[in-house]
């Protein structure tokens, strides 16, 4: 089965420490780089997980606060001392454009390549990039301004065929498409050999749902409903609760309660706040609610779903 994972580059909060780097990630869909978030630091990371910045061709950035932003200027800069020439693609809530058009007409006049935005609203589940392989659409959250998780999903694939089956019926090259893509066989003395006979199911697409920053929503349920892996926030612990509803962030056990209810298959906590020296507290928090809980940390990889 082709790759499909995630890597964590940072799980901090705002607050800069020295344990953990700001937020971002990069998930690997079938060798396509694509990263969640940017803050101060991402490329280092990028570097030490060893993933080809060549591959990396879209950033999806959940919402405009700087420890999700702060480390794009580097990066993109970066890319120009690369020599890159693939445009860049960065999708964002409104305002991202306007806030770095000044500092890459200043920064980044000579660029090799180009920089793309595409602004989504955040009120509803959209689709913001799809291709030959994968779609991406939006998560609503509510943050103090404008936020949105994303939902990757790999499509469907083609049924595998049976070579043996596909011999003994002596089946044409030019009907193995639409074999593999369910049809029935008639056979030219008019025999209809079923499909199941011909081909093997592929095995189910895989799904990985990011959602930070955001207070205790269970509106997300449905549209996250079954995913292989969810990354959550889990700024705070349950004796914070009431600082998480004032920041519109989320506790451990707040994390924990929609990813048992929307029945995931695993789940990553982080977007840690600076107070915990520790994070196990977090995660015992959380894992005595949904057992499959693990912390995020730096350099993290993670398969989403069964790669056979």
């Amino acid at each position: 089965m082709e790759k499909f994972e995630l890597h964590i580059l940072g799980c901090g909060s705002a607050l800069p420490t020295t344990r953990h780097f700001a937020t971002s990630q990069v998930v690997n869909l079938r060798e396509k780089l694509f990263m969640i978030d940017c803050g101060e630091g991402a490329q280092m990371q990028l570097r030490r997980s060893r993933l080809k910045f060549s591959r990396l061709n879209h950033i999806f950035i959940s919402h405009l606060h700087g420890d999700h932003c702060f480390g794009l200027l580097g990066l993109i800069s970066t890319f120009g001392l690369l020599g890159r020439t693939a445009d860049l693609h960065i999708h964002s809530p409104k305002g991202l454009e306007e806030l770095f058009a000044p500092m890459l007409n200043f920064f980044c006049k000579k660029l090799t390549y180009k920089v793309l935005f595409h602004e989504f609203e955040t009120h509803k589940p959209t689709l913001i990039y799809e291709d030959r392989s994968a779609i991406v659409t939006t998560i609503p959250l509510k943050h103090r301004i404008p936020c949105c998780g994303f939902l990757f999903e790999e499509k469907p694939r083609p049924n595998h065929i049976i070579r043996d089956m596909i011999d003994f019926y002596q089946v044409p090259v030019y009907e193995l498409n639409r074999i593999k893509n369910g049809a029935d066989y008639v056979t030219p003395e008019g025999e209809v050999i079923a499909n199941l006979r011909l081909s093997r199911l592929a095995a189910p697409v895989r799904k990985y749902a990011y959602c930070s920053d955001t207070i205790y929503r269970r509106e997300m349920i449905e549209q996250i409903k079954g995913v292989d892996l969810l990354f959550h926030e889990a700024t705070f612990a349950q004796t914070e609760v009431a600082r998480a509803k004032e920041t519109y962030h989320t506790t451990a056990a707040q994390a924990a309660e929609i990813a048992r209810t929307a029945e995931v298959g695993q789940l990553v906590i982080g977007h840690f706040s600076a107070r915990y020296e520790n994070e196990q507290i977090l995660l015992d928090e959380a894992s005595s609610i949904f057992p499959q809980t693990i912390l995020a940390k730096e350099n993290l990889c993670i398969s989403v779903g069964k790669n056979e």
